[in-house]
């Protein structure tokens, strides 16, 4: 017969043994979240408060078990601030590890090639995981790209980061400009890049356009180009109608049909391939272009030319019922 103690020990290890089970399937086992689902740990905040967040969004049954299972198990590494993305049944564990780890969402704001620093900041304001107010940015200063960033972000931080990517391009760039070049400084290559930037959406061109504003400039011709006189008006953004001649004729710091040379800033925010056309372009003799009718030009050396390629382009106008 076997003793009565030996039988409640038994029991009681059984107790334990299945206690024990429960306790390391409630830490290892399938949680309830149904979906993947974003969750974010601000900065600061404990794991008893996280915890709590994770129990009220779903993601556990219960953030007094979560947080005493966390001590035991965890290992001691800190919880992270950010945005993760829990998956579907994750387990406490599981989200635990989410949450010591790295891979916390990052989310992108692009800034195209030619966009103007108030379109930026409008971009900017627009993103809703990104916090704070930020001042338009100086015209140029900011290098289009793609910025990651974390939901909570500041945007002034990630501006910053746009104009830091600039001057590291603008200093890369002017050490490997080419002899003889039309611009004295990187302000002046950026004001420049600004203008090619804004006068050939083809690739191709860039170089070219960039070599025929070299030729004026060092002749000392005006440049004549269209998105100097618009940028007075709008700060960048599309005219959205034909110039008028009254803003052609109008004398100000950036119109270069009234001023010799370059204006006095950058009228938009050049990509990293407009500036390096402008410190190494196209070695050519042309000094005027104009709309060929397939998004890019056709470039001449003399006026006689020039005046060809104009009337081509106006007949191409008159077929299209343009004029």
């Amino acid at each position: 017969m076997i003793p009565r103690g030996c039988i409640l020990a038994a029991l009681l290890a059984a107790a334990l043994l299945i206690a024990g089970g429960l306790f390391l399937r409630g830490w290892y086992g399938s949680g309830p979240l149904e979906d993947d689902q974003s969750f974010v740990v601000p900065s600061g905040t404990s794991l008893n408060g996280v915890a709590a967040k994770l129990e009220n969004e779903g993601a556990i049954g219960s953030a007094e078990r979560f947080s005493l299972r966390a001590r035991l198990f965890g290992g001691g590494a800190p919880i992270k601030a950010g945005e993760f993305l829990l998956p579907h049944g994750a387990s406490p564990s599981q989200i635990l590890a989410i949450l010591q780890g790295d891979e916390v969402i990052r989310r992108f704001v692009t800034i195209p090639e030619g966009m103007p620093s108030i379109m930026v900041h409008e971009r900017l304001m627009a993103q809703k995981f990104l916090t704070g107010e930020v001042a338009v940015a100086k015209e140029g200063s900011i290098l289009p790209e793609s910025y990651d960033f974390s939901r909570g972000d500041k945007r002034d931080e990630v501006l910053r980061r746009m104009q830091a990517a600039m001057r590291r391009t603008l200093s890369e760039l002017w050490k490997k400009r080419a002899r003889g070049i039309a611009v004295k400084t990187p302000t002046q290559a950026l004001i420049l890049a600004s203008i090619v930037e804004k006068e050939t959406g083809k690739p191709s061109e860039r170089r070219m356009v960039a070599g025929l504003y070299s030729n004026r400039l060092k002749r000392g011709m005006l440049l004549q180009a269209d998105p100097t006189i618009i940028y007075p008006i709008t700060k960048g953004k599309p005219l959205g109608r034909r110039i008028r001649q009254s803003e052609i004729q109008a004398v100000n710091d950036y119109n270069t049909y009234t001023m010799v040379g370059l204006p006095k800033a950058p009228i938009t925010n050049p990509g990293r391939e407009s500036i390096a056309a402008v410190l190494n372009p196209a070695k050519t003799e042309a000094l005027f272009m104009v709309a060929d009718g397939t998004g890019g030009h056709a470039f001449s050396n003399t006026l006689e030319e020039h005046n060809r390629n104009v009337e081509k382009w106006f007949s191409i106008r008159r077929a299209r019922g343009e004029l």
